[in-house]
């Protein structure tokens, strides 16, 4: 099977130029670990197993997991309202509004990256300077002045702001600093020792640079905040996430039933051929779960099925290229 699926992954790797790190597990046993493309095209260093690579919106599970874990100390609750900390601070989003209609992405609040809308990933430019945007707090000016879309808990509408508001409230009701929550309450608990949120502009040696394609020496660093938070912004490696699949089910980050509730469906997504739960993308009828990311120079798909005992990280720094090596390692 290795012998196979490593013929298949470089046959598509060599057919769609692809730049990233694959990582394939099943049942304990790597089937598949290996890198390709380059990591800075500038300076020839290539890619590794090892290199830490942006996994964009995939930082949405942790966030998901990092507020789950104060729900279940009783520091937040998913009834919790956004307004009772948020005070006075971005007005537009409803009363109504609960952490839980956050986690689901059934809001309804106006998002400053509304996907709904945006068609091109390396077409999107912030509307303030990246190099600004680095507390979480720092985003309030980026969140603001975005009218409601719909009533709370309405329906599914992904929400890259309402994840930004989730470190908010998460940072406010902890008294602690977003990125020293997902680290102690998410990577501690995984051992995940080389993931963090990192700086675009002072990436170190082991980190990927994101390129806009696959051909072309431009990088994201304009198009994305110099800093992430709730949305985006953590960059890890391949066996940095298959760590974390392996305590998320050994219930060493937050006991087993907070997995099973936020794995269970709250949202059919047809348009993505999938379905929600809190934080967690789900097979449309299958068991597996999933963690995704997409953004201007990052493309990132990992996924875990208990049933299968099958568990797989494919991530690129350049656009696309995760979607058709899944299918393979998938099929």
């Amino acid at each position: 099977m290795s012998d196979e699926l490593r013929s298949l992954i470089e046959q598509q790797v060599e057919a769609s130029t692809f730049s990233g790190a694959v990582l394939v597990e099943r049942a304990g046993e790597t089937l598949f670990r290996g890198a390709f493309g380059f990591a800075d095209r500038r300076h020839g260093i290539e890619n590794t197993p090892e290199t830490r690579f942006g996994i964009a919106s995939g930082t949405k599970t942790f966030t998901g997991t990092t507020v789950v874990s104060l729900i279940d100390e009783g520091i937040l609750d998913y009834s919790t309202t956004a307004r009772s900390l948020l005070k006075d601070d971005l007005p537009l989003i409803a009363d109504d509004v609960t952490v839980e209609h956050l986690l689901a992405h059934r809001s309804g609040i106006g998002d400053y990256l509304d996907e709904e809308v945006l068609t091109d990933d390396t077409e999107y430019v912030l509307k303030v300077p990246p190099h600004e945007l680095v507390e979480t707090e720092d985003y309030l000016k980026v969140l603001d002045g975005y009218p409601t879309k719909f009533r709370a808990g309405e329906r599914f509408s992904y929400s890259n702001g309402g994840y930004v508001v989730l470190a908010l409230l998460a940072e406010r009701a902890a008294s602690v600093s977003f990125p020293e929550l997902v680290q102690s309450r998410v990577c501690d608990r995984a051992g995940m020792t080389r993931t963090a949120f990192l700086r675009s502009d002072e990436l170190p040696g082991d980190a990927a640079v994101g390129y806009l394609a696959h051909d072309s020496g431009r990088t994201n660093v304009f198009h994305l905040p110099v800093r992430g938070t709730g949305d985006g912004g953590i960059y890890t490696t391949i066996d940095d996430v298959h760590s974390f699949w392996r305590a998320l089910h050994d219930g060493r980050v937050v006991p087993s039933s907070r997995v099973q509730e936020m794995t269970t469906p709250r949202s059919e997504v047809p348009e993505e051929g999938l379905r929600y739960g809190l934080g967690f993308w789900l097979h449309a009828t299958g068991s597996t779960v999933y963690l995704r990311g997409g953004d201007a120079g990052v493309s990132f798909i990992s996924g875990h099925d208990q049933q299968r005992q099958l568990t797989f990280t494919v991530v690129s720094n350049s656009d696309g290229g995760a979607a058709r090596l899944t299918q393979v390692i998938e099929a």
